[in-house]
């Protein structure tokens, strides 16, 4: 027996953070999820697999039209020709889409009930598989404690979208522990929602299969669904990647460098080094330039400049196949030269410094920002880690005081 387990399509969910840049192949790009599915659906039909499931969060948000809910009907469609059903569960995502409750499915297609736990049998196969739909968009409680225990004689599957016992950047939705789905006596738990593959258990297996395709760059490496064979009780779960490109974050230490120019050959050689690892996938690169370095006043005070040596040097290299997202110039100077422990720039150092403990120096600050949100640009509006930035906030101007200090010091120096 041989099934796929994928999770978290988000079919059409945008990508963000390449648009503003020239040779971007952006409608390329924006397509990749589709593309990524169809991956998916190929594997599918080329292994001639008994079952699909799908573990939450087909789509990402609200339709604009049907589209998309009608090229998932077509992708089942093709599973259908090939006898292959489908089971699948609505994570958060799923259960605030209006349109996706007015579509009918295909009929190889089973949705749980978003009112209690199922239990579908495929007899064929001896296969029992268990499954809770969300009902809205945020579910707060263990809906794993409702699953029925395992059926004696049968291969037993969960099917769940959870947050398990929390997950970094995830909403902590249906929470759960891993001794009480152990406890169900299942033999494998299809889990969704947490975007990074994980093996949580083994025998019984617990697994997050991780989102198809990586859609910003908190989402790095390679992406897919899981390929598990059953021969004579004995599972095995392989890892089958189906992205159509990939994102990577490129952190490059100069602190040995003295010389600009070597910032950029760096850049060239991680660039290639990339590309042969990318399994033939076109890249979307972050580079953070980090570390504490001679180079560091003239990266700072031209960073225009060498910002864009670093991308011309990175297109060269990428043969057509790499873009980069965005360069972060983390680099620290050497506190060797003191120049900025005295007179008007050690004031100014030490104002910087001392200013995250200072609540009144803070607020008095953060009420000056406030009046500047609502005419920031929108991609200045967005946190590296993807969440809205205020900068009416304590904790967000605390978070960003280390970089202003370097490059103001940098910019300072330079004269």
């Amino acid at each position: 027996m041989k099934f796929i387990h994928a999770a978290d399509i988000h079919l059409d969910s945008p990508m963000s953070g390449l648009a503003r840049y020239d040779g971007v192949p952006v409608d390329q790009m924006q397509s990749a999820t589709r593309r990524a599915f169809i991956n998916m659906i190929d594997l599918a039909c080329t292994e001639a697999v008994d079952f699909v499931l799908l573990a939450g969060d087909l789509y990402d948000v609200d339709w604009k039209d049907y589209n998309t809910g009608l090229f998932f009907n077509q992708q089942m469609s093709r599973l259908r020709e090939a006898n292959i059903p489908v089971f699948m569960v609505l994570g958060n995502h799923d259960a605030g889409n209006i349109i996706t409750r007015q579509l009918r499915l295909p009929d190889n297609v089973t949705e749980f009930s978003c009112h209690q736990p199922e239990t579908k049998l495929l007899e064929n196969l001896g296969v029992a598989i268990h499954g809770q739909s969300f009902a809205n968009k945020a579910i707060s409680d263990d809906l794993s404690a409702a699953y029925p225990n395992a059926l004696s004689g049968y291969f037993n599957i969960g099917l769940l979208h959870t947050a398990l016992n929390g997950r970094p950047s995830h909403a902590n939705y249906a929470p759960c522990t891993m001794p009480s789905l152990l406890s169900h006596g299942y033999d494998y738990w299809a889990l969704g929602h947490v975007h990074k593959r994980e093996i949580l258990h083994k025998k019984p297996w617990v697994v997050f299969s991780g989102n198809l395709q990586g859609r910003h760059a908190r989402e790095t490496g390679a992406k897919g669904c899981s390929l598990v064979k059953v021969e004579e009780e004995q599972v095995s779960v392989t890892p089958m990647p189906v992205d159509v490109f990939r994102w990577k974050i490129c952190r490059l230490d100069v602190s040995k460098l003295t010389q600009a120019d070597e910032v950029v050959d760096k850049a060239h050689v991680a660039v290639t080094e990339s590309l042969q690892n990318a399994e033939g996938r076109p890249l979307a690169l972050r580079f953070i330039i980090e570390g504490a370095s001679p180079v560091h006043k003239k990266l700072h005070s031209q960073s225009d400049r060498w910002t864009n040596e670093i991308r011309a040097a990175a297109t060269d290299a990428g043969l057509g196949k790499v873009w980069i997202e965005k360069i972060s110039l983390k680099t620290r100077a050497h506190r060797a030269n003191n120049l900025q422990e005295e007179g008007p720039l050690g004031e100014l150092n030490y104002f910087l410094r001392s200013l995250p403990q200072d609540g009144e120096g803070l607020q008095a600050l953060c009420s000056e920002f406030r009046s500047l949100i609502n005419k920031l640009p929108a991609e200045a509006r967005q946190s590296e880690r993807g969440g809205a930035i205020d900068p009416g906030n304590p904790d967000t101007v605390r978070r960003l005081l280390s970089g202003v200090e370097e490059l103001l010091m940098a910019r300072l120096l330079a004269y």
